[in-house]
C-alpha cells in the first residue's frame, strides 16, 4: 500500500540521516512523516499530501507527475502566448521546483520522494505537445526554427540538422523575419485600427538628456506621454529628480515598488496626472498605454540584455498604440541589435503602411477607458488599524506581530528552521491575545478501533491510504 511505501522510505531516509551523523534531521524527517502517515490513517488526509503523491499513486521513482495535458485529446491544439518568454519559464520551472524541494529534504523536512512531485521537464512537455502556435511580436529563433522544420516535414523536404537544436545558431539567415515570408510562420503586422509601428529616430550620446527634456516638454503640450528606459536603478532615479527639479512632471518606475504601487502609478500616467515615467526593464510586453506616443531609450548602444533586439522591439511597442508614435534611440554606435531592431520595423511599416493604402484605412489611436484604482496597501493597513482601535485592541501589537513575521521570513531564508518555528509560535500566540488568530483545527476524530478484534477489517485503511 502507499502507506507501506512511505513507511520503507522513511526507514531508509532515517538510516542515512544517522549514518551521516545528522541527528537532528533523522528525528525531524521521523516525527513529520510518522504525523502525516497518522493523519491519513486517521482521515485520508494530511497538509502536504501533494509531497507523497508518487507513493499514492504507485508511480516509480523519477516518472513525470500526471498533468492537465494528460486529459486533452491527442489532437488538440495548444497556443502559448509570449512565447518568446513563456519557453524559458517552462524551461526553468523544474531547476526551480527541484533547488527549493531540495533544501526541504537535505533538512529532514520532506522525503526524497517530495521531489517526484514536480513540474515537467521540458522534454517531457515537449511530449505531450499537440499542434501546438507560438504567438509573439518577438518569437525568438528557437520557435521560428521549430515552425520551419514542421513546414519543411509536412512538404516532405529535408530538415537542416540546425533546425533541430535545442538552440539554433544565432543569425541564422533562414530565420530572419526582416528577410521576408517564413514557410510556417503567420505574420500579423496589420492592426484593426490601421497604426503602423512607430518611427524610429538615432540620436548621438551627446545631449541626449537636453534633447530629451525638449522631447518631453513638447509631448506634454500635445497632452502626451512619455515613457524613457535606463540601463539602472540608480541612473533611473538620478534622472527622475533631474526632471523633476527643471520642471517636468516625472515618476520612476522599478523593481523594488511592489506590485499594486506599480499598477497605480500606471494608472496616474494614462489619467495624467504626470506626463513621463522613468523606468529599466518593467516597461516591456504586457502594457497597454495608449497615451504614450514617445518611447526615448537611452544608451541603446549599451550591448546586452536590456540592450538586445526582443527588447528594444518589445520597449517600442509601448509607443505602437498612438498615432504620433515614435521611438528614439540615443547611441553612437549602431550594434547588431539596433540594425536587426530598425530593420524588422522597416519591413513591417512598409507592409503596415501598403496595406492602409490599398485599402484607403486612416490610422486611429487606440481609445480605452482608465481602470478604476486599486485601494492602495498602506489604506488597508490604516485601515486594520482603525478597525482594531474600534474594537479597543492594541495596534502596537499589531505592529510587533508585523516585526515577528518578517523576522519569521528571514530566518527561514537562512535556514535558521527552528527559530523560524519559534517565532512563528510566537505570532500565533499574540494573534489568539488579540483574538484575530485562526481558531485551532481539530483532526477529524475517527471511529473507535478494537485492536483486540481479530476481525478488524483492514480494507478501508488500504482504501484511505490510496486517497
Amino acid at each position: 500500500s502507499a502507506l507501506e511505501s512511505i513507511r520503507a522510505e522513511l526507514r531508509e531516509r532515517i538510516e542515512w540521516f544517522e549514518k551521516q551523523g545528522k541527528l537532528l534531521e533523522a528525528q525531524r524527517i521521523k516525527m513529520r512523516t510518522e504525523y502525516d502517515l497518522e493523519m491519513l490513517e486517521q482521515t485520508g488526509y494530511c497538509h502536504g499530501i501533494e509531497n507523497y503523491s508518487r507513493h499514492i499513486a504507485g508511480r516509480p521513482p523519477g516518472s513525470r507527475p500526471c498533468t492537465l495535458l494528460d486529459f486533452f485529446p491527442k489532437d488538440y491544439l495548444l497556443i502559448i502566448d509570449e512565447s518568446h518568454a513563456t519557453i524559458p519559464q517552462l524551461r526553468g520551472m523544474y531547476e526551480g521546483d527541484r533547488s527549493r524541494k531540495q533544501v526541504l529534504v537535505d533538512y529532514g523536512f520532506r522525503l526524497p520522494s517530495a521531489l517526484d512531485n514536480r513540474p515537467l521537464r521540458f522534454d517531457e512537455f515537449q511530449a505531450l505537445q499537440g499542434q501546438t502556435i507560438y504567438v509573439s511580436a518577438t518569437p525568438a529563433e528557437r520557435e521560428l526554427a521549430w515552425a520551419r522544420a514542421d513546414a519543411l516535414r509536412r512538404a516532405g523536404k529535408p530538415v537542416p540538422p540546425a533546425f533541430e537544436l535545442e538552440e539554433p545558431p544565432p543569425g541564422t539567415p533562414e530565420l530572419s523575419l526582416e528577410r521576408g515570408p517564413i514557410p510556417g510562420v503567420a505574420e500579423l503586422v496589420v492592426r484593426p485600427t490601421g497604426l503602423i509601428d512607430p518611427k524610429v529616430t538615432v540620436k548621438p550620446l551627446k545631449g541626449q538628456i537636453d534633447d530629451l527634456i525638449e522631447q518631453c516638454r513638447k509631448r506634454a503640450e500635445r497632452k502626451e506621454r512619455v515613457l524613457v528606459t535606463t540601463l539602472t536603478k540608480r541612473t533611473a532615479e538620478e534622472l527622475t529628480d533631474y526632471l523633476r527639479n527643471i520642471g517636468i512632471n516625472v515618476q520612476y518606475l522599478h523593481s523594488e515598488i511592489d506590485a499594486i504601487e506599480r499598477v497605480e502609478i500606471l494608472r496616474a500616467l494614462r489619467k495624467g496626472e504626470f506626463d513621463v515615467l522613468v523606468g529599466i526593464n518593467l516597461l516591456r510586453e504586457g502594457l497597454d498605454l495608449p497615451e504614450v506616443s514617445l518611447v526615448a531609450i537611452l544608451d541603446a548602444d549599451k550591448e546586452g540584455f536590456l540592450r538586445s533586439e526582443t527588447s528594444l522591439i518589445q520597449t517600442a511597442g509601448r509607443a505602437a498604440r498612438h498615432i504620433n508614435g515614435e521611438v528614439i534611440l540615443y547611441a553612437d554606435a549602431m550594434t547588431d541589435s539596433i540594425k536587426r531592431f530598425i530593420a524588422i520595423t522597416e519591413y513591417r511599416r512598409q507592409k503596415q503602411i501598403a496595406y492602409n493604402k490599398k485599402h484607403g484605412i486612416t490610422p486611429r489611436s487606440v481609445s480605452r477607458a482608465v481602470q478604476e484604482s486599486l485601494a492602495s496597501y498602506d489604506a488597508k493597513r490604516q485601515q486594520a488599524d482603525m478597525l482594531l482601535r474600534d474594537a479597543g485592541m492594541d495596534v502596537d501589537l499589531t505592529a510587533t506581530i508585523r516585526e515577528l513575521e518578517e523576522e519569521m521570513l528571514a530566518a527561514a531564508n537562512n535556514l535558521e528552521f527552528e527559530k523560524a518555528a519559534l517565532l512563528r509560535d510566537q505570532i500565533r500566540e499574540l494573534k489568539r491575545a488579540l483574538g484575530v488568530g485562526e481558531p485551532v483545527k481539530q483532526p477529524a476524530v475517527a471511529a473507535p478501533v478494537d485492536y483486540r478484534s481479530k476481525t478488524r477489517s483492514r480494507k478501508s485503511g488500504r482504501n484511505r491510504a490510496h486517497l
